[in-house]
């Protein structure tokens, strides 16, 4: 059985444990309460994953609201056009809902116009959470996501799918990005 979530139904134990871990990882990150001391490792990290920077938001309050709205979103289906949680989620309905839900900030609808949002391009090694990160392929962006920290970003990936998490260093992920905006300022 799927684990998906209904507004209104709650998500199912296993589920609700990884998104609980995952958000309060994200409110560490966010609020830089990891260890300054770094922590050794038995195993060298994957030859694909790299190191993620610890950046913190310019408003960690409003960053947080945006990752909790997402992070509450994942496992909702995907719908080309969707913009709802009842509806469902395309990449760009889930980035315009979370914002205007928890923030009242009115974005562009598709991908595209959402590159275009006035703000500065961020690299990889300074993205902030609730930066909105682009995918795309010679020249044109074609998806969106919010970045959660460590590498990670939500999104409405494709038909027949849900809003997930995944990894920026994924094969398919980190060919096809094309940079990143930041909307909070």
């Amino acid at each position: 059985m799927k684990a998906r979530h209904y507004p209104g139904l709650p998500l199912p134990a296993p589920l609700r444990c990884w998104a609980v871990l995952l958000l309060c990882a994200s409110l560490i990150t966010l609020a830089g309460c990891g260890s300054s001391k770094p922590q050794a490792r038995t195993s060298p990290p994957p030859s694909a994953q790299r190191a993620w920077p610890v950046v913190q938001a310019d408003d960690p309050a409003a960053a947080t609201s945006v990752l909790m709205r997402a992070i509450g979103l994942v496992g909702t289906p995907y719908r080309y056009g969707g913009n709802t949680p009842e509806s469902g989620f395309d990449c760009s309905g889930l980035v315009t809902y979370v914002y205007r839900d928890m923030l009242d900030v009115r974005l562009p609808r598709t991908s595209r116009e959402l590159a275009q949002v006035q703000g500065p391009r961020i690299e990889p090694r300074r993205l902030a959470p609730a930066d909105l990160v682009f995918f795309g392929s010679r020249g044109n962006v074609t998806h969106v996501g919010i970045y959660v920290g460590e590498g990670r970003f939500v999104h409405a990936p494709s038909t027949g799918g849900t809003v997930r998490l995944d990894h920026l260093d994924g094969p398919y992920w980190r060919d096809h990005y094309s940079g990143a905006k930041r909307v909070l300022r």
